[in-house]
């Protein structure tokens, strides 16, 4: 059962909460995960709170540029995660950290993140791709009215839910069909609440929710989602890099493609661009896609 405080606060504001992590000790944190009913820790949780661990190592006028991470382990939700960090180099630019994440005597997670004092230099990006805006799309009670009343037990426990993060995907075809699609989405994504205007934070939340949806595109030529029984599904690396400062006062449009899936494993690229077309971040994930067995 949720503790009391878990029920009467909102879902951003509970992000924010498991984002501030206690300080043990010089390099060491502890973060603890929120009550929500899942059998393992959100990855897209630990790469955040591992990052803040990181930050917290580090001068305030110098900003996340990327990081670099592995899955090694479940989290188990039920206990708290230890969170070690290295300090690896303090240049005259740059500054690397490299944490550990340990539950149960054992690490779970390793991230290596790098810093940099923010200058001037050249400037380019690609062009966000050209799709509806977010008010010509299905809204989350819509999304759920329609979809959902008639989706496998698992889909309706996952969008039913209330989330700091609100999605709008471009194209609802691969919750309604089991045919082979192109292995690609876009999907306009925004937090439900205010973000603080602190550029630690924001780059934390940015990395929370760039870990959400990437598995399923790998799963798209196959005809199957991370929801269905059949498919076993965990994310194994995740990279990210950061570009620009990002305004979570708006929606990001989030697109996705998989180029590659072989030896059970699906990789996934990912840009987040503002309303505008600024490209904020780009992010790179392989994860686990896997058949079961039959029983």
């Amino acid at each position: 059962m949720p503790h009391a405080e878990e029920t009467t606060r909102s879902a951003m504001e509970g992000l924010l909460a498991t984002l501030d992590l206690e300080k043990l000790e010089e390099n060491l944190f502890r973060g603890k995960s929120p009550k929500v009913g899942w059998q393992r820790v959100f990855g897209g949780q630990v790469i955040a709170q591992a990052l803040v661990a990181a930050q917290r190592t580090v001068d305030a006028n110098r900003f996340t540029h990327s990081l670099h991470a592995y899955f090694l382990r479940p989290g188990d939700p039920a206990v708290p995660i230890v969170y070690q960090v290295e300090r690896l180099r303090d240049g005259s630019s740059f500054t690397t950290r490299s944490v550990v994440a340990v539950q149960h005597g054992r690490p779970i997670f390793t991230m290596t993140a790098s810093f940099q004092v923010e200058e001037p230099g050249f400037d380019h990006q690609t062009a966000m791709p050209n799709v509806p805006p977010p008010e010509q799309l299905l809204g989350e009670a819509e999304f759920q009215a329609q979809l959902l009343a008639h989706a496998p037990e698992t889909i309706r426990r996952y969008w039913g839910q209330k989330r700091p993060v609100e999605f709008r995907p471009v194209s609802l075809r691969h919750y309604m069909t089991r045919e082979k699609l192109d292995p690609e989405q876009q999907i306009w994504v925004r937090t439900t609440g205010s973000v603080p205007a602190e550029r630690g934070v924001q780059a934390a939340v940015l990395a929370y929710l760039s870990d959400m949806t990437l598995l399923d595109t790998s799963l798209y030529a196959h005809g199957a989602t991370i929801f269905d029984p059949s498919i076993q599904a965990a994310s194994i690396d995740h990279a990210m890099w950061f570009h620009r400062a990002v305004d979570f006062d708006d929606w990001l449009l989030y697109t996705q493609d998989s180029p590659n899936a072989c030896g059970a494993r699906g990789m996934t690229r990912g840009s987040l661009f503002t309303r505008s077309g600024a490209l904020v971040a780009s992010v790179a994930q392989e994860g686990l896609i896997r058949k079961r067995a039959d029983d």
